[in-house]
């Protein structure tokens, strides 16, 4: 019997497993064809592979924003800061490619846990936290202007260590970007699933009543912006070696953190495959409408407001809702079972 129990338990957490990993895999399937279509023009490429670059910055947006509600407003600014740094230390001091964009990383990761530290320690709500990390956006964006000496000011920087690198070709780099966002969809669901996950979904949903059941805010909060802005570090870094050339309209604020904040939304804020979802689609938007000049922006915000409109709550929360929604009209629809003549109701 005791054999049976156990095989009973492999079994049930192999299903488990399978229901939480397999929409991960079945993504990146069908993300994996995408370059078969596109890959004789290079101008495509280069857009799908934008598209790529902004699934992983909404990923990590959404692991600070999404799991721990904490509005960061820099999400820009901590991709510049791994893209820069990497970016200036092969350029300019030799550095070879990996340690530069680790180093990148790293410093990305370590702002992005002090500014959540300060928030915490200062009790700042989401709304303060946005004007704290908004200043910060706009103080990166004055000194990479102001030092052109390192980044190039608004003549922008030719990043050199790249050229013999993958990253350069056609296609290899979606596929690059596109591991890297699968990788950044697992860690994600790796987090969901364990008592950080668990910890961050209270400070999401009640930051009183999670600190009343034993759970350390500033640790935890912490921990969300150190992970989250090392992924934005990580993917700054490798898209300025991709690109051999930034500016600093590569990581603006108007650049980067409204199409992610608008693609979080849209895909669905606290949701794994929203941030996939919502950079798919915006990349759709942005290349349908490239024709139409001067009416972009105006027909950008159109197709956003009807967008919203049509899926308040994020499009992955309102397929979820749809589908529980059939799912309990259905069972309210199912016939009871006729009871055979002459029955009598137990009591």
């Amino acid at each position: 019997m005791s054999g049976i129990s156990t095989q009973s338990t492999s079994a049930s957490r192999a299903l488990e497993l399978f229901g939480a990993y397999s929409p991960i895999a079945l993504t990146a399937a069908l993300l994996a064809l995408v370059p078969l279509r596109y890959s004789d023009s290079r101008t495509m490429m280069t857009v799908i592979i934008i598209g790529m670059v902004f699934a992983a910055y909404t990923i990590a947006f959404n692991i600070i924003l999404g799991s721990t509600g904490q509005l960061f407003l820099c999400t820009g600014a901590l991709a510049g800061i791994g893209g820069f740094t990497s970016a200036i230390l092969t350029s300019k001091h030799g550095w070879p490619f990996i340690p530069s964009i680790v180093l990148g990383t790293l410093l990305a990761s370590a702002i992005g846990g002090l500014l959540s530290w300060v928030a915490v320690r200062r009790s700042l709500d989401a709304i303060f936290t946005g004007v704290v990390t908004l200043a910060f956006s706009l103080s990166y964006e004055n000194l990479v202007l102001g030092r052109k000496d390192l980044t190039g000011g608004e003549n922008g920087l030719r990043v050199k260590a790249a050229a013999d690198t993958i990253l350069t070709t056609r296609v290899a780099p979606y596929y690059v970007f596109l591991g890297l966002v699968v990788v950044y969809l697992v860690l994600y669901r790796l987090i969901e699933r364990s008592h950080v996950g668990w910890a961050f979904r209270s400070l999401r949903d009640d930051e009183v009543a999670a600190e009343l059941s034993g759970v350390n805010v500033t640790r935890y909060r912490v921990y969300a912006g150190l992970i989250g802005s090392a992924m934005l570090g990580l993917a700054g870094a490798l898209f300025a070696h991709n690109r051999e050339f930034i500016a600093p309209t590569t990581f603006a604020f108007g650049a980067v953190d409204v199409r992610v904040l608008v693609m979080l939304v849209f895909g669905g804020i606290g949701s794994m495959l929203g941030p996939v979802i919502g950079a798919v689609a915006l990349t759709i938007v942005d290349e349908a409408l490239v024709d139409f000049a001067q009416l972009r922006i105006m027909l950008y915000g159109i197709v956003i407001v009807v967008l919203f409109l049509g899926f308040r709550r994020g499009v992955v929360p309102s397929v979820a809702a749809l589908r529980e929604r059939l799912t309990h009209l259905g069972r309210r629809s199912t016939p009871a079972a006729v009871k055979p003549p002459g029955s009598t109701p137990r009591s």
